[in-house]
């Protein structure tokens, strides 16, 4: 057994563990923490990640970002939930927000102002507060060679396959096949690209 499968298997540990990990106000991970981020992360060659972004990184989850990739300026990276990864020659926009579980391919643009989020919160039990039940996750994947337009939205559990682009201020709450333009809210398929 790993370490990180007994502490995954004992609540009591897990929970000081996550406390001594996670600021208990901010959920975010602790200063002391972040200063060991370069040996817990793995970035390709020659990839970028601006000053400005918000790195919520913790290294109870992956964070992969591949070779030639930008995260650029005022994006936030979350992978406290779930991994994050992130291929080569692929650009993060500006103002993006990705909470991981998220898989994202090579050759990938995304736009400014755009948020991927691979997690929900339970509001299901009525005898709880929201923010006292627990998080779900679903990972979100986008193929190789996809562009999502500026201040979309990809909800958790979907899927954007191969060569697709996603319209500029889409909802994307269902899969996309390869090949095709996808547009409006909901997002629903304009154009399959590979018609003639």
């Amino acid at each position: 057994m790993t370490i990180k499968e007994y502490i995954y298997s004992h609540n009591k540990i897990k929970s000081i563990f996550y406390r001594l990990i996670m600021h208990p106000v901010k959920t975010r991970p602790n200063w002391w923490i972040r200063l060991f981020m370069r040996f817990y992360t793995k970035r390709g060659k020659k990839s970028i990640i601006y000053r400005s972004v918000r790195k919520d990184i913790t290294p109870f989850h992956d964070f992969h970002l591949g070779d030639y990739s930008v995260i650029e300026d005022w994006s936030c990276i979350n992978n406290a939930v779930g991994d994050v990864i992130i291929g080569s020659h692929t650009r993060i926009g500006l103002h993006n927000t990705v909470i991981g579980p998220v898989i994202i391919g090579n050759h990938v643009n995304i736009a400014q102002g755009v948020v991927l989020s691979g997690m929900n919160h339970s509001f299901n039990d009525l005898s709880k507060r929201i923010d006292e039940q627990k998080v779900v996750t679903s990972p979100i994947i986008i193929d190789d060679d996809v562009w999502v337009g500026a201040n979309s939205v990809i909800l958790a559990g979907v899927k954007i396959g191969k060569h697709c682009v996603i319209g500029a201020g889409s909802i994307v709450t269902k899969d996309i096949p390869d090949y095709t333009i996808a547009v409006g809210n909901p997002a629903r398929i304009y154009k399959n690209l590979s018609d003639k």
